[in-house]
């Protein structure tokens, strides 16, 4: 059975930092995963993913430059380093396996998702 399990998130001032963690099982190591969010009243929307097999990442457009994912991580769990937080960032982060040819950011090419976990910015 495929289990994704996200934890780090919380509760932090503008400018702090979160390291959010997926952790897989059940599924084929190496695994494409892709973080995305959802604000209150928003839609969901991609914020990053890892393609390990390929050595590639893609960030947002609103992440770039504040959000990395570590491509030296071997284990079954993968990492989204958030830094420079702004208040707009807070919502609910969610980690998913990449499962159809289809772009990164599209929510369709996932198949297995996490709960999710809490981020606020607030001051």
């Amino acid at each position: 059975q495929v289990q994704l399990v996200e934890s780090g998130g919380g509760s932090v001032q503008p400018g702090g930092s979160l390291r959010l963690s997926c952790e897989v099982s059940g599924y084929m190591y190496r695994s494409s995963i892709g973080w995305f969010r959802q604000g209150p009243g928003k839609e969901r929307e991609a914020v990053a993913a890892i393609y390990p097999a390929a050595g590639a990442t893609f960030y947002a457009d609103s992440v770039k430059g504040r959000f990395t994912i570590p491509q030296d991580n071997a284990g079954n769990t993968q990492y989204l380093q958030m830094s420079s937080l702004r208040p707009e960032d807070t919502a609910m982060y969610y980690c998913a396996i990449k499962r159809y040819d289809r772009n990164w950011s599209d929510p369709k090419s996932y198949r297995y998702w996490g709960q999710g976990t809490q981020v606020t910015v607030s001051s």
